[in-house]
């Protein structure tokens, strides 16, 4: 029996949406493989002067700035990183650097998850009105406030000791929003059951709250880890001794003062700093990826 002109069989609609759907696949593989390559080169882009940075360290001084620039540290050597020691004190001021960010890092997240918690699950007057006056501290510069702190930290006794970094750092904002916004994402009635079988609230804040939160406390630490790794206006204000000094500093110090160290050496010391942020990032990137995901989907 012959169909009439323009009226398609079941089979022939069937065969035409499996060719729609191969020329669709086509396409997405062929968008896939250009977005691949477009990533993959602004990849290289970003990672080129990383990579310059971290070969140029192990090459002898003389053919640090050759042109066109060498991608291979011919001739290698570690000399560098020896010389850094002799120029600065870089192993105390290493220290300093891993006790003051672990000291910030560990401390405002300690506070900042208990003043969250009390945002977002204890109802207290004017709790709204006191999150917004903290709000505002955000809006003032760090420069209009630094005065002010510095007079407290000298009546303290406590200028060119890290203590006058860390202990105006133990509250953070910035982490007390985020997190207070992040808890209130995550339903009442986790509370309200854990409630009803005798919960207090600190075991409902870290037994129940803490492990949801997870990727937002990993995320909150690589920002904190990394701000305090790579303070500088602070550090400047208040340390004046070489063996006080962070890292930031101290390579200040390494590039202009005693001398000036040679171009290769501050490489060197440059790589050292770099390194312990990079294994942090990949240490919590999973975490860091997965906060900011979540943080987009609920919006």
């Amino acid at each position: 029996m012959t169909m009439p002109p323009g009226v398609r069989t079941d089979y022939q609609g069937d065969l035409l949406r499996r060719v729609d759907a191969r020329t669709r696949g086509r396409r997405l593989r062929w968008f896939d493989i250009v977005l691949g390559i477009v990533l993959i080169v602004f990849g290289v882009l970003m990672l080129a002067p990383l990579y310059w940075l971290i070969s140029t360290s192990f090459t002898v001084g003389s053919e640090a700035f050759t042109e066109p620039p060498k991608w291979l540290p011919i001739p290698f050597t570690v000399q560098n990183f020896i010389d850094v020691f002799e120029y600065v004190p870089f192993g105390q001021q290493f220290l300093n650097s891993v006790l003051l960010a672990v000291i910030v890092t560990g401390g405002s997240l300690t506070f900042s998850v208990l003043a969250a918690y009390g945002f977002a699950r204890v109802a207290f007057r004017g709790s709204g009105p006191l999150l917004v006056v903290m709000l505002s501290a955000l809006m003032v510069p760090a420069q209009l406030v630094i005065i002010p702190i510095f007079i407290m930290m000298r009546q303290l006794g406590l200028v060119d000791t890290l203590a006058a970094l860390w202990l105006p750092a133990l509250v953070n904002v910035f982490q007390i929003f985020f997190l207070t916004q992040y808890f209130r994402t995550i339903p009442r009635e986790l509370d309200e059951a854990a409630k009803i079988d005798g919960a207090g609230h600190l075991w409902i804040l870290f037994r129940m709250l803490l492990p949801l939160a997870g990727p937002a406390i990993a995320a909150l630490a690589i920002l904190s880890f990394e701000a305090s790794w790579n303070g500088y206006f602070g550090p400047l204000i208040f340390l004046s001794s070489p063996e006080n000094m962070t890292l930031p500093l101290g390579l200040v110090v390494l590039q202009q003062g005693f001398g000036a160290a040679p171009a290769a050496v501050v490489f060197a010391a440059i790589t050292m700093v770099v390194t312990p942020l990079l294994i942090v990032f990949l240490i919590f990137q999973r975490q860091f990826v997965a906060s900011v995901a979540s943080s987009g989907l609920k919006g």
